[in-house]
């Protein structure tokens, strides 16, 4: 799907899932350099990641340039993990960020998941805004390599 995901998305800037736009490098550079989650991750282990994933990208109307990302990985039957979300520092503040995560839940509705679940150390308002919470169940949940 190309074009704006979601009709009120910051004006100037569009929200696609066409993976052959993705800025890959970029993308990379982005993750590997600038988050907590990846910081450290190589070039090879995120093209993978990214082959398994719904991938979205926001860009600049006018310079077509990539300003933002996330990944959802997901059966699109009942399950999805929301990760990878970043916007680019230099267009922080201007709402890009809810926005990308509301064309993703957005995206998601359709399908008729039971859960969509993402982690998150520092962006709880951002996703809350969105219907997301804490779990209620926290002991009813496990992880394999939790930090």
């Amino acid at each position: 799907m190309t074009d704006p995901l979601t009709p009120d998305f910051p004006s100037g800037y569009e929200v696609s899932t066409d993976s052959a736009r993705i800025d890959a490098a970029r993308v990379h550079a982005w993750l590997s350099t600038d988050s907590y989650w990846a910081k450290g991750r190589t070039r090879e282990k995120q093209d993978s990641a990214m082959a398994g994933s719904l991938n979205f990208g926001v860009y600049d109307n006018v310079s077509g340039e990539q300003v933002a990302y996330a990944r959802v990985v997901t059966d699109r039957a009942t399950f999805a993990w929301l990760c990878d979300v970043y916007v680019d520092r230099s267009v922080r503040g201007k709402g890009l960020g809810t926005a990308l995560a509301t064309s993703v839940r957005d995206h998601l509705a359709p399908y008729g998941l039971r859960r969509i679940m993402l982690a998150t150390h520092d962006a709880h308002g951002v996703y809350e805004k969105l219907g997301f919470e804490p779990l209620s169940n926290p002991e009813h949940w496990m992880a394999l390599g939790a930090q």
